[in-house]
């Protein structure tokens, strides 16, 4: 089944205007979704909008948008002033800088889409702008759903992919995680040559596609194993072994690999999510 576009616009690079069209290049459909139910009857839960101060359910009209300034103490916003502070344009990509494509750190991407031309006439300017790229990103802004996003495009195989990114303030700095504090600043020579060596071992091509979600196809397997009526077993699941010294660690891991043999990269096995026993007798 063929991509749906989710959004239509232009491109905006200096003077040149590129009408495109957007596709999530993410499936969310894969994780599986569960219900809310009542244990007793197995009826679906329903949430109410309810206001504790006069005892009762509140409609959406009656709900108004507010901003806590102080502590119980709230500014309401109306739609008219949202308004007010909406981008003017939602149907351009504006890029207003160029820089080397690893110049981003992946920290501050948040989703990724699909850019394709918008129809045949515009291809040709496609394609131009996706080849002169080339080793580079486009940094510019994409107001959408009433906001303004920041954005990254850049060449991707026969196409443009796009990624939305957090801005500065959303990212947390790395010293508010109190426990790095106690993180040595300076580690042996040697710990350091045999964790390469361990590292060395598993050094493979990288392919995602080898990787699976075995907690999502073990949950589906759990699923289809209830609707049949079967017996579901949990696996008995081995505790990790402490690590007591570290040298000593390293050096069973390199004992465990055969001398000048690397392993592939691919996913470590989980152990399966559980096992179905023989169906039920009825």
């Amino acid at each position: 089944m063929s991509a749906r576009a989710t959004w239509k616009g232009y491109l905006k690079i200096s003077l040149v205007n590129i009408p495109i069209k957007v596709f999530p290049a993410t499936e969310p459909s894969g994780t599986i979704s569960f219900n809310q139910l009542h244990g007793e009857c197995q009826t679906r839960i329903q949430q109410k909008k309810w206001c504790p101060h006069c005892s009762r359910e509140v409609s959406n009209s009656e709900i108004v948008k507010g901003y806590e300034f102080e502590k119980g103490r709230y500014v309401v916003l109306s739609e008219e002033d949202f308004e007010n502070v909406r981008p003017q344009s939602t149907r351009v990509i504006d890029l207003v800088q160029f820089a080397d494509d690893s110049a981003i750190d992946p920290i501050y991407v948040d989703r990724a889409y699909y850019l394709a031309p918008d129809g045949p006439v515009a291809s040709d300017a496609f394609a131009v702008m996706r080849d002169g790229m080339k080793g580079k990103v486009g940094i510019g802004k994409l107001a959408l759903y009433g906001r303004e996003y920041l954005v990254a495009v850049r060449p991707y195989q026969k196409g443009i992919v796009m990624y939305t990114l957090h801005h500065a303030a959303e990212i947390r700095g790395i010293d508010v995680v109190e426990e790095l504090n106690s993180v040595a600043t300076k580690v042996k020579p040697e710990e350091i040559k045999l964790a390469k060596q361990v590292i060395e071992t598993f050094d493979a091509p990288l392919d995602l596609k080898t990787y699976k979600d075995e907690y999502r196809e073990g949950l589906q397997a759990i699923i289809d194993a209830k609707i049949a009526g079967e017996e579901v077993v949990a696996p008995v699941v081995e505790a990790a072994p402490k690590v007591v010294n570290l040298m000593e660690a390293l050096r069973k891991s390199l004992d465990t690999v055969s001398a000048g043999k690397k392993k592939t990269a691919t996913a470590r096995p989980a152990a399966p999510a559980a096992t179905v026993a023989k169906r039920k007798r009825a």
